[in-house]
């Protein structure tokens, strides 16, 4: 099945073309350019596929966490294709998207949720498929939620952003730190291709971001 995946949840706009036996990419620094870059990266990547979006079995998203511009944007793009084409949605967690591109078997995942917070969920592998061990949420980074036992891989920008704290909350549970680690649109599209092949997509209306927070910034008596 072709898939289409993309993920305007961080400063970088990523799209990924999963075919049979081969997925094209297209990774951009954006800023806060993903509404002027996204079409015109994937109208590039179809045409260097020979594709049409009829010819795609499904479009996923990065529904978030993340940056609510980005969430929504994403989740526009991904409900008006699908629309236009007739095709099924699915919205994939960006924390259960770091866990997929983490290489181990359990993922603590952290993103950076700014205002001294980190978006925090964990996830382990059993019978080659995740399960969640904590819920995506809102933390500050002294209070995310425990874990048990070792060989956890901590990923996200929120072991860039607030790595002493979470790794103190973890210690000697943690076997390796990816901070650099991002939510790929590759990554979504693995975790797309079952949910699309178990004809389990959602219409393309039922397509929502999950923002988990309900504030964007700090009132000025916070910030002192």
């Amino acid at each position: 099945m072709n898939i289409l995946a993309l993920d305007t949840s961080t400063e970088y706009c990523f799209l990924a073309l999963r075919l049979d036996g081969k997925t094209l990419v297209r990774d951009v620094l954006a800023g806060q350019r993903h509404s002027e870059l996204l079409l015109p990266l994937l109208d590039d990547m179809l045409a260097e596929a020979g594709m049409r979006l009829t010819d795609l079995g499904g479009i996923a998203f990065g529904n978030g966490p993340g940056s609510f511009t980005g969430l929504r944007i994403a989740c526009g793009v991904a409900q008006g294709l699908a629309l236009g084409a007739g095709l099924p949605v699915a919205g994939v967690s960006t924390l259960l998207a770091l866990a997929e591109g983490c290489g181990g078997e359990r993922a603590v995942a952290c993103l950076d949720a700014r205002m001294g917070e980190v978006y925090h969920a964990a996830y382990e592998k059993r019978g080659g498929e995740w399960q969640t061990v904590s819920e995506p949420g809102l933390y500050a980074p002294g209070s995310v939620p425990s874990l048990d036992g070792g060989g956890w891989v901590a990923c996200g920008s929120g072991f860039a952003q607030h790595g002493e704290e979470l790794l103190e909350r973890y210690a000697g549970q943690v076997a390796r730190v990816d901070a650099d680690l991002l939510p790929r649109a590759e990554f979504i599209a693995r975790l797309a291709a079952p949910v699309f092949a178990a004809g389990r997509g959602a219409d393309a209306a039922e397509a929502l971001p999950l923002y988990i927070r309900d504030k964007v910034a700090l009132k000025t008596s916070e910030r002192i």
